[in-house]
């Protein structure tokens, strides 16, 4: 394998943002908020407003296509990532069982956009906070301090979205908090992923 594969969950991180903010400009109209909210609304909308088939003014979501493509790729990349988290990890068993819980959250995580939304958000979550935990293990013991810390700053709003969803307290604030989770977990995820590359061997070509 090629040094420069190592950077693919981070590429995918970019192109997942880039058609992010591309699907929102073809979202009709619409929120939970009023109907007749002028497309996308980064306050009051959803990531998975983007990913329906309708919107929420009754329209045909024009932004579906590329919204499921984006979700899509994020997925193959974070499993990915996930892939490179046992090299974090001394313990062995433990690094496997933190790379198939996070492979398998993302596998369960592409099926958030279809009818069992919230069967799948407790699916992936499960194992994504067991994948988390070990991750956090592996950090900890290799003395990565700050990105330690940081990684249970965005497991805290992970369980802030989780408890606003389930209780529908401060819902309101819901699409925000939603937004500023996904940008710090995913910026984790890329400085964890720019460690790897940094950390991997150079491999020279045969030179015969």
């Amino acid at each position: 394998m090629k040094r420069s594969f190592i950077l693919i969950p981070l590429l995918g991180i970019v192109l997942f943002i880039l058609l992010y903010v591309i699907s929102t400009f073809l979202y009709p109209d619409g929120s939970d908020i009023s109907q007749t909210t002028k497309g996308f609304d980064w306050l009051h909308n959803y990531w998975c407003d983007l990913t329906g088939t309708v919107a929420k003014n009754g329209e045909k979501n024009a932004a579906r296509p590329i919204a499921l493509l984006a979700m899509i790729i994020l997925c193959l990349s974070l499993m990915m990532f996930w892939c490179q988290v046992p090299a974090l990890i001394p313990n062995t068993i433990h690094g496997y069982i933190a790379r198939y819980s996070g492979v398998l959250s993302m596998l369960i995580a592409v099926f958030l956009f279809t009818n069992f939304h919230d069967l799948v958000i407790n699916a992936a979550g499960a194992f994504g906070i067991i994948a988390l935990g070990l991750t956090y293990i592996g950090l900890y013991q290799s003395r990565m301090y700050a990105l330690f810390s940081y990684g249970l700053v965005c497991l805290v709003l992970i369980l802030v979205n989780y408890v606003i969803y389930q209780t529908s307290i401060f819902k309101i604030y819901l699409p925000v908090v939603q937004k500023i989770t996904f940008l710090l977990f995913l910026l984790w995820v890329a400085m964890i992923n720019i460690y790897f590359f940094q950390k991997s061997p150079s491999i020279e070509p045969n030179r015969t």
